[in-house]
């Protein structure tokens, strides 16, 4: 019998989908990585999540396996070229969360226009402050999408009847938005010349790595607010917090960061991220964007679809 090794938390759905494809399911959520080594030779398929990296080393050791499924939509954690090269199918699922991360960045933005983080602390320590927490209004605003996959396009869709100016930039896509009236086909140079608002929504390549950095910044006209639930390594923290100082970033939503993992922070680590923790115009979630209970079960969905195509 086909075995399959689920080593992170998903739906029941998938575990009984497989099940009836015919496949043993071995669910171990709590598996380690070293654990992990050790079992994946056994298996001919594995859904992983972000703590299982699927690089050469891992790839090597699985002889058995026909298909890597990630649950959600970060492929960076998987060797791509070394898993096409052994014959290795990989599926992901980003349909799955992509209106949970674009409802998280609505929300993100939100909060940080409206000093709702800093007002209800105030209010629950019955300090009742109005002039300081006057909000912004996105009315009239740009904003500005690079990257238009699922999450991206999702996002987009969100500001439909918002009366703002939407402009998105896919260095890899055209004529994906003929169809939206409310969003416009650009460039790079246009966002950093005109947006109000800057969302990511990319992978992590060596295109993308630290994309957001002290050129990008200086780049960009206007003083503008960050948003990004992609990954964190999209933006390098450092130039972030030296923009946010000089107000040339006037706010930024950050959903993922550098290193993700506190307790494994270097002293200059903790000292950054300090300074990120403590400002008033910043607004932080522990990667849990598309962490939604819809999406728990959307995720699990679309991988068993893309797997019976092969079973």
């Amino acid at each position: 019998m086909k075995k399959v090794l689920i080593s992170d938390r998903v739906h029941s759905h998938l575990i009984e989908s497989l099940t009836s494809l015919g496949y043993h399911v071995d669910y171990l959520p709590s598996l380690t990585y070293k654990e992990f080594l050790a079992v994946v030779s056994n298996y001919h398929g594995i859904v992983i999540n972000s703590k299982i990296k699927m690089n050469a080393k891992a790839i090597d050791l699985a002889r058995q396996l026909k298909f890597i499924a990630r649950l959600g939509s970060g492929l960076d954690i998987i060797d791509l070229p070394y898993a096409k090269r052994n014959n290795i199918e990989v599926f992901s699922s980003p349909e799955g969360n992509r209106n949970a991360v674009a409802e998280h960045a609505v929300g993100m933005l939100l909060c940080l226009c409206n000093n709702l983080l800093r007002s209800d602390r105030q209010l629950r320590e019955t300090i009742w402050e109005r002039e300081s927490n006057r909000g912004i209004e996105l009315a009239g605003k740009t904003i500005g999408i690079i990257g238009f996959g699922n999450n991206g396009s999702a996002f987009a869709k969100k500001w439909q009847n918002w009366d703002v100016q939407v402009l998105a930039y896919d260095k890899y896509k055209k004529d994906y938005a003929e169809d939206c009236d409310w969003i416009k086909e650009t460039d790079l140079v246009e966002i950093q010349e005109k947006a109000d608002v800057i969302s990511l929504h990319i992978p992590l390549t060596q295109e993308t790595e630290y994309l957001i950095d002290h050129g990008f910044i200086e780049k960009c006209q206007k003083p503008f607010i960050l948003i990004n639930c992609a990954r964190g390594k999209n933006v390098l923290t450092h130039d972030l917090l030296a923009a946010l100082d000089s107000e040339k970033v006037l706010g930024a939503c950050l959903d993922v960061f550098e290193n993700e993992r506190p307790k494994t922070f270097t002293l200059e680590e903790k000292l950054m991220y300090k300074r990120l923790y403590t400002r008033d115009n910043v607004v932080l979630s522990p990667h849990i964007a598309g962490w939604t209970f819809s999406s728990f079960y959307k995720i699990a969905a679309s991988l068993a679809t893309q797997i019976l195509k092969i079973s």
